[in-house]
């Protein structure tokens, strides 16, 4: 999944003392120690446990901080585990593996990837983590840290959508029971897992932190069973999950960006053909997400209505279009303009939507690749007009963020990301502004709607993992 990560680690030995190192590979290193053969001083004190871990740049940054963590003094290592361990591996210190998947947002193309479009998404530095350990029962049982609420459900009572007691499964924990039904569908094995999680990604925001939920979980109980899947299959199974477990009749691009993501690049990703580029980020920006706080449930919002709309559309232009498109995406906006007056109205805007939309795909790709960052935030701006007024998913809180974005200095562009019916903007912003960018962006919504919004700066980041903690 992309170039070299870095990272370094502290291990906690039998004997309550910490080793420190440095890796590419956490579960290849952790295997080595606990198999005698990682360092000298692990041989001689027994390494119990994985208890803290953190990316860093590259090669000499790991080599720096092994080195600062070394000098520190073991009650200040025992506070930076304290303070850095992951919540999920804290619930559970006997975990097996450790999961992280991150958000993502959206640049250009939304609403295309379920009508056989490109997309231009980026992950993002806001994770799931999953620390999962194999249970000692036939019984799943998972702990959501946030919400404070644990689920058991067996493979038995999936079917149904019920707990072990016979109790419907709340909404969020229809997510990892779908990843389980998806796998048995599959004829994949599905271990018995204890897991814990818990997520920095706003829910509800546009940011995909259902994707990311499924994934999370897709991998460990890809790493559990063992399981001979390629990223791109384990996308399509979670893509399962949410479509026929859940009910969201979403397309593969949030689950794709989730497992596929790439440090400080965009995914130029082909719904159709399944193909993707990784297309770098010009320096000098910074990805800025503006949260409006309005939260939704696109399954219970008009997401799957917007598809069916789409769908509609569709068999009417296959009569008129020869040869018959196969998807929307094939449709070019000047055939397109041709035959319009065969849709009703409301199908007029969402296949204007969809068709214009890839265009703009295309060109933005273009535009990024000779770093034309100006011309792609004028797409992104014009992306969003298109969400607004033809396919109808944004707010007049979305818009009013997206306007005020274009008054201050430094955004190159703005638009809502995701869905749509709540959730966030995503803005393209000088990094020597964003400070500025923020606090104007803030103060602008406040005197507007009376609210705060909160503002997050976002890298782009590498793609979900899992590490073997034995």
């Amino acid at each position: 999944m992309g170039s070299l990560r870095y990272y370094c680690y502290i291990l906690e030995c039998a004997d309550g003392t910490y080793y420190t190192g440095w890796t590419t590979d956490p579960s290849r290193r952790i295997r080595q120690h606990n198999q005698g053969w990682g360092a000298r001083y692990t041989r001689m004190h027994t390494p119990v446990r994985l208890v803290y871990w953190e990316e860093v740049a590259d090669r000499s940054a790991a080599l720096k901080r092994e080195f600062q963590l070394k000098t520190y003094s073991h009650q200040r290592k025992a506070k930076i585990v304290e303070l850095g361990t992951p919540r999920a591996l804290a619930a559970v210190p006997q975990a097996s593996w450790l999961v992280t998947a991150p958000g993502r947002v959206n640049l250009l193309g939304e609403h295309v990837d379920y009508n056989g479009g490109a997309v231009l998404p980026a992950a993002i530095d806001r994770f799931v983590q999953a620390a999962a350990v194999p249970a000692a029962d036939s019984v799943h049982e998972i702990q959501a840290l946030d919400l404070g609420e644990t689920v058991r459900f067996s493979d038995a009572s999936l079917e149904e959508k019920k707990d072990a007691q016979g109790n419907p499964l709340p909404a969020w924990a229809r997510y990892p029971a779908g990843v389980a039904w998806a796998a048995l569908q599959r004829s994949l094995p599905v271990v018995p897992l204890k897991v814990a999680f818990s997520s920095t990604i706003p829910a509800g925001a546009g940011l995909s932190s259902s994707a990311a939920i499924v994934v999370a979980f897709g991998l460990a109980w890809k790493a559990a069973g063992r399981w001979k899947l390629d990223d791109m299959s384990l996308a399509q199974l979670c893509l399962r999950a949410e479509r026929e477990y859940v009910g969201l009749n979403c397309g593969l691009m949030d689950q794709f960006a989730c497992l596929f993501g790439r440090e400080g690049h965009a995914l130029f990703f082909d719904t159709a053909a399944l193909s993707w580029e990784a297309l770098p980020i010009p320096d000098g920006l910074s990805l800025v997400v503006a949260d409006s706080g309005i939260r939704h449930s696109l399954t219970h919002s008009g997401y799957n209505e917007r598809r069916s709309e789409c769908e509609e559309a569709l068999v009417l232009l296959q009569r008129v279009i020869d040869p018959a498109p196969t998807s929307l995406a094939d449709i070019t906006p000047e055939k397109l303009y041709r035959v319009l007056s065969v849709l009703p109205e409301i199908l007029q805007k969402r296949a204007r939507h969809v068709v214009e939309e890839c265009a703009r795909v295309k060109l933005g790709v273009e535009l990024l690749r000779k770093g034309n960052v100006k011309g792609f935030g004028n797409l992104m701006e014009a992306g969003h007009a298109s969400l607004r007024d033809l396919y109808e998913v944004s707010l007049p809180q979305l818009d009013y963020l997206v306007e005020a974005a274009a008054q201050v200095s430094g955004c190159l562009g703005a638009r809502l990301t995701g869905g749509g019916f709540g959730g966030c903007t995503i803005n393209l912003v000088e990094s020597s502004r964003v400070e500025a960018f923020a606090s104007q962006l803030i103060e602008k919504y406040r005197q507007q709607f009376g609210l705060n919004v909160e503002v997050l700066t976002c890298k782009p980041a590498g793609g979900a993992q899992v590490v073997n903690l034995s």
